[in-house]
């Protein structure tokens, strides 16, 4: 006698301790299962932490840290699982570089997300008393498969403990009553029906053996994918340590980055900004000189690291990277009179930058001219009749190219502002320049011309999927949107980073259009952007900023239009020389007692594929 159970993929939640965090690798040590008995729909389910009840093989082998369980959404790699003594899972997590990843991380050390789940699967389960309306449920062996930042706990109480998208992939587990003559069974064993899964397990695995060696053979890295196949590599270790062989046979120009100088961390919190400015706007004042000498002796270093000289003095990228916060001594706090904006020079910028936040992929720390390595061409499949050798192909690469070009722009500063000790002087300094910075950065990657000196942006990039509101322009619809989509879809380019990007005048317009002409009350978009200027429509988030022009000419016979991006944002790369050349001009504003300050950034901006972005350039809005 027995019966079926269906279960899927299990979670639990815990939450996460901050005091676990180590910041210098990036990684958090954390609890993410127990004994304490969840109240699922097939009874009370525990999680046997005894010897070898745990299968850590699969989770141990580079598992992935996930968002919300999401499997496209990876932002980390479990390094470590063990059973402490107490009888609970403990892991070691490593949070990724992305510009996702570093979202979430960020969001994790400022504590806003607190919660942890574990993503797992049972395989065998010993029931105390099948009959009772309520059993008892030993798990004796189960895997975890994932853990997963979470936003939201799921309701285990109601068992569903899964995505929304796996609530169709169960898995049965089949009941087994084990009788003996004359003896009434005193417990049931229940395991899990493996085949389909085994199957679908060595489906993968032929993949990934088919792919890496694939890509030794045309690399003639033969034995090397060998020992990444042995070894249970993934097909990406293996690409990217082809890449790194591709750079030294000089297939490829390597990337360069970091234009440090070896600043210590004491000297990285002596260089003071507006120090070095100060003495530029008092060129006869021997004492701000000698205050600044410091300063003037760094910017030589980072001058000769680059092999250039500033306009005015440069700042070096550990100081770009440097926190003022007002809180820590050892960091400022000694010196701050009032609460300003705090963090460092990089993550200002880069938290000003709308496309960033959209998950723009940005490069710092630049050195020389870059080329980055992308896919202009698959592998053909071929259909063979019996002894008949299949035709060659293979995957074809170019490269996406980067060089510098100088973005620039000023503020005014007053001189007895310069004069001031304070920490939060510097840091509104700093949040000025890299306010100025971001908004021309941000307007390029959108819609730079590749003419007098601006990098190419993603309006001007040729092969991006285009949606026309026909001859005179149209207002956007609920159909313009679905269109865009479909541009980058139809490419097989719907993955990643996904999101639209528009401006103001154009969410006010979707606010006030029906989904379905003169029917319901439901718009295209029905809630306001939030603080960080995100709403969301067609089921996408849709990001807002006014850096997306409202001031496009479709013909003389149109209106003014507005531009909608769509698109895998991680796609769009943004890259940032070192060195920030900031120039002092004590001149212009002289009469007001101001001091003007030009900072300089080297930047270039490059689609990596066309394919992956679509744009509606002619959205009437009035």
């Amino acid at each position: 006698m027995g019966k079926t159970i269906k279960t899927g993929t299990l979670t639990r939640i815990l939450s996460l301790n901050r005091e676990q965090i180590n910041q210098d690798t990036r990684t958090v040590a954390l609890s993410f299962s127990s004994e304490a008995p969840v109240e699922r729909w097939f009874g009370i389910e525990i999680l046997d932490h005894s010897k070898g009840s745990m299968r850590a093989d699969r989770i141990t082998a580079g598992g992935p840290l996930l968002m919300d369980h999401d499997r496209t959404d990876q932002i980390g790699v479990v390094e470590d699982v063990a059973i402490t003594t107490d009888r609970k899972g403990q892991a070691s997590v490593r949070f990724g570089k992305s510009a996702r990843a570093e979202e979430i991380y960020q969001d994790v050390l400022d504590g806003i997300r607190t919660n942890v789940s574990v993503g797992y699967q049972i395989h065998k389960m010993e029931v105390d008393d099948p009959e009772s309306n309520c059993p008892t449920c030993r798990a004796t062996d189960w895997e975890p498969l994932e853990i997963s930042i979470v936003s939201i706990p799921a309701d285990t109480s109601v068992g569903v403990g899964r995505s929304q998208e796996e609530a169709d992939h169960e898995t049965e587990i089949f009941s087994r009553t084990i009788q003996e003559e004359h003896t009434m069974p005193d417990k049931t064993e229940t395991t899990v029906d493996v085949v389909a899964i085994r199957n679908e397990a060595r489906k993968d695995e032929q993949a990934r053996v088919r792919d890496i060696m694939s890509i030794g053979e045309r690399q003639k890295l033969p034995d090397l994918a060998r020992q990444f196949v042995d070894n249970g590599k993934s097909v990406d270790e293996f690409r990217a340590v082809v890449l790194d062989e591709m750079e030294k046979r000089g297939a490829i120009t390597p990337v360069k980055t970091t234009a440090e100088i070896g600043l210590t961390k004491e000297e990285t919190r002596e260089f003071s900004m507006v120090r070095a400015i100060n003495a530029l706007a008092n060129p006869n004042d021997r004492n701000a000189f000698e205050a600044a000498k410091f300063e003037f002796e760094v910017s030589r270093a980072v001058a000769a690291k680059l092999k250039r000289s500033p306009q005015g003095f440069f700042i070096p990228m550990e100081v770009q990277k440097r926190d003022l916060l007002k809180g820590t001594a050892s960091a400022g706090g000694n010196t701050v009179a009032t609460n300003m904006l705090s963090g460092s020079f990089i993550d200002m910028l880069r938290n000003r930058m709308m496309v960033n936040r959209m998950g723009a992929t940005v490069l710092g720390g630049l050195v020389g001219d870059v080329a980055i390595p992308s896919q202009s061409g698959g592998a053909t499949a071929y259909w063979v009749a019996e002894n008949t050798a299949v035709t060659e192909s293979e995957q074809t690469f170019g490269q996406v190219t980067l060089a510098p070009k100088t973005v620039g722009g000023f503020t005014d500063i007053s001189r007895k502002l310069l004069m001031q000790s304070s920490m939060d002087v510097e840091s509104l300094v700093t949040s000025d320049l890299s306010k100025i910075l971001a908004l021309e950065i941000d307007r390029a990657a959108l819609h730079g011309s590749n003419s007098n000196g601006q990098p190419k942006g993603i309006a001007a990039t040729a092969g991006i999927g285009s949606v026309a509101g026909g001859a005179t322009g149209a207002a956007p619809t609920y159909a313009n949107m679905i269109s865009l989509w479909s541009e980058v879809a139809i490419d097989n380019a719907d993955i990643g980073s996904l999101g639209f990007l528009t401006n103001s005048k154009v969410i006010g317009k979707l606010m006030t259009t029906q989904k379905v002409a003169t029917y319901g009350n439901d718009f295209v978009v029905n809630a306001f952007p939030n603080q960080e200027g995100f709403t969301d429509a067609a089921g996408m988030r849709l990001g807002v900023s006014n850096q997306v022009s409202s001031a496009l000419t479709k013909s003389t016979s149109v209106g003014i239009c507005s531009a909608i991006f769509f698109g895998n944002w991680a796609d769009l790369i943004i890259g940032q020389w070192g060195g920030l050349d900031v120039l002092v001009d004590p001149y212009t504003g002289g009469a007001a007692g101001t001091v003007r300050v030009r900072v300089l950034q080297d930047v270039d901006i490059a689609v990596r594929h066309a394919e992956s972005f679509a744009a509606m350039l002619d959205a009437l809005t009035a």
